[in-house]
């Protein structure tokens, strides 16, 4: 029955004249007495077959008993439309096939909610009914465009020397960053595996194997809070290569990206500008900005360095920073959208935004009356401000200031759309510090993680590590950024051993407990270690973006939810007593 079918979207008026067979489901049907309409829908997308009383009396019985969402086999002779019925919102509204054949497969319930209808649908629904709205357009072409963006990812690479090699998904817990899915083991009781947060140790392991250039397009897991770009099981396209530069590396994965948007259409410049931490935080407040528009932030402390503004003062006589904001409004922004910002910015801690008018000779309103004169021209001149522009400022620790201006100039960009949702705007941010400093606890983490190597001219200034200048002690580590968001991150490794102990102790981690976690790492290292590195790319991530959707779990075809939730299988779920039993687990109510 199905030999030689062909799929509804790919026919063209070329086949004028040729006898098909299509299998699908009804996406509509139209009766216009003695004519049926069917439009027939595959994964290719939809043709209209045309069932005619005076042609086939039988089949025309058997497509007026069909319904919404049946599943049908139909064969028939593709024909050109005539001109009054071309039907130009399809891709095959040219042609049409005139069915003598027509066979229901399967009937099927009303759906829950209509197929054909993509949006103000209830996600819940949707997810619970994922085979369903797995049929609809927008979600079958997100899956298609994975499937084919992972084929580009598999040929570019394995035309670059890689080797793909899969590592273990049952592995041991090292608990370092977020927490680890545990597994118990039947046969060793007591005794857990994790699932891997990433093949971090394993792809290490392979450099010092001597597969000098491998990659994975693999799956981990995270037990951490969700959010729309976070599930806790996702894909990641992981690299990691030998005697390699992270110059080499930047450009082998700018040339994969390159390949990943052509399946789109698209095509992109390379190479990607590259920006160091320090200048993203100093211009955006944010190590991974978006540089699709302006609103820059702009460190002003020196100006009001002998202000008499209380507000401004207290900042700087506690350590803290200035930085404005420009935003050429021609009014826009009212004292309503100025108290909203307000409200905005306690969620970075910040207490207020202090803001002035430039109206092009003068500035009024906002704290207009604390300026004084020399103040103002320095602004005019360090803000280049030459017609009428709202500037807000804030003041604070440089963090809360960064966090603030940061997250505020995005939302301002998204409310006066100032964003080109068409750009791709790719961007290398390197340099990194190597470690951060966690006053509270007292004590260092690294910013990465901890096989990250410092930059050469910094090694020997880890000897002298203090909390006041780990700041300057920088990482061979590079993220790579696509308006805004981190798509991938990596880094050059530590391959020397009295290096990586060093390292471990700076973080906290003794000699006892370094074994017990990394003990195949560490013996490995002692066996002529090649110098290596790599990155991690987040396949959902750039999916999301590419297609402009607002949330991962639209590019992944069976998601959970925020509460790590899949709605569908229902899972998580009890298990019974005696799996539990088997594996030496009772579960304890808090």
């Amino acid at each position: 029955m199905f030999k030689d079918r062909s799929y509804c979207g790919e026919l063209t008026l070329d086949d004028a004249g040729k006898q098909v067979t299509l299998a699908g489901w009804v996406d509509t049907k139209r009766d216009l007495g003695g004519i049926i309409f069917i439009e027939m829908r595959d994964v290719t997308g939809i043709i209209q077959v045309v069932f005619d009383v005076s042609k086939n009396g039988e089949a025309y019985q058997i497509a007026d008993r069909a319904k919404s969402e049946y599943c049908i086999y139909a064969c028939g002779v593709v024909s050109k439309r005539t001109d009054d019925t071309i039907n130009p919102d399809l891709k095959t509204g040219m042609i049409e096939v005139v069915a003598h054949e027509v066979v229901i497969l399967s009937e099927s319930e009303v759906p829950p909610f209509p197929i054909d209808v993509y949006t103000n649908l209830n996600e819940e629904v949707r997810l619970k009914y994922r085979f369903l709205d797995l049929r609809r357009a927008e979600m079958q072409q997100a899956i298609v465009i994975r499937h084919k963006v992972m084929q580009a990812t598999r040929n570019y690479l394995s035309s670059n020397r890689f080797f793909e090699i899969e590592t273990p998904i049952l592995n041991k817990s090292t608990p370092e960053g977020a927490r680890d899915f545990l597994v118990p083991s039947r046969i060793n009781r007591g005794m857990f595996y994790a699932l891997p947060q990433s093949p971090q140790l394993f792809k290490q392991i392979l450099m010092i194997s001597g597969f000098d250039r491998y990659f994975q397009i693999a799956r981990c897991f995270r037990d951490e809070d969700l959010r729309n770009d976070r599930q806790p099981e996702f894909t990641q396209i992981d690299c990691e290569l030998s005697f390699i530069t992270p110059q080499i590396i930047m450009q082998v994965i700018e040339g994969l990206i390159k390949e990943m948007v052509k399946v789109l259409g698209n095509d992109i410049h390379t190479p990607f500008p590259v920006m160091t931490y320090d200048e993203a935080m100093q211009r955006y407040g944010k190590d991974a900005p978006d540089t699709r528009f302006g609103l820059e932030l702009v460190d002003v402390s020196d100006i009001f360095a002998s202000s008499l503004f209380n507000v401004f003062k207290a900042s700087l006589d506690n350590g803290g920073i200035i930085k404005a904001i420009v935003i050429n409004d021609e009014g826009k922004i009212s004292r309503a959208m100025i108290d909203e910002y307000i409200n905005y910015v306690r969620t970075f801690k910040a207490h207020g935004l202090p803001s002035v008018r430039y109206t092009g000779s003068n500035f009024e309103t906002g704290i207009a009356k604390f300026l004084s004169d020399s103040e103002k021209q320095k602004l005019i001149d360090r803000l280049s401000l030459d017609s009428n522009s709202l500037i807000i400022f804030s003041c604070d620790k440089p963090k809360v200031v960064n966090d603030a201006l940061g997250n505020l100039r995005l939302k301002i960009a998204q409310q006066l759309t100032m964003i080109d949702d068409n750009k791709l705007n790719f961007l290398w941010v390197v340099d990194f510090p190597l470690l951060e400093y966690n006053a509270e606890e007292g004590r260092f983490y690294a910013m990465h993680h901890p096989f990250t190597a410092p930059k050469p001219e910094c090694e020997a200034m880890l000897d002298s590590l203090t909390p006041d200048n780990v700041d300057m002690i920088k990482a061979q580590a590079y993220d790579v950024v696509l308006n805004g968001v981190e798509i991938g991150g990596g880094s050059i490794r530590i391959n020397r051993t009295m290096l990586q102990k060093k390292m471990f102790g700076i973080l906290g981690i003794s000699e006892e407990d370094a074994k017990i976690k990394f003990s195949f790492l560490l013996d490995a290292l002692k066996y002529g270690a090649p110098p290596h590195g790599g990155i991690a790319l987040g396949l959902d991530r750039i999916l999301m973006i590419l297609l402009k959707r607002n949330s991962i779990r639209d590019v992944i075809a069976f998601p959970k939810t925020q509460k790590g939730q899949c709605l569908m299988s229902e899972a998580p779920s009890p298990v019974s007593h005696e799996q539990l039993k088997e594996l030496s687990i009772k579960v304890v109510e808090v």
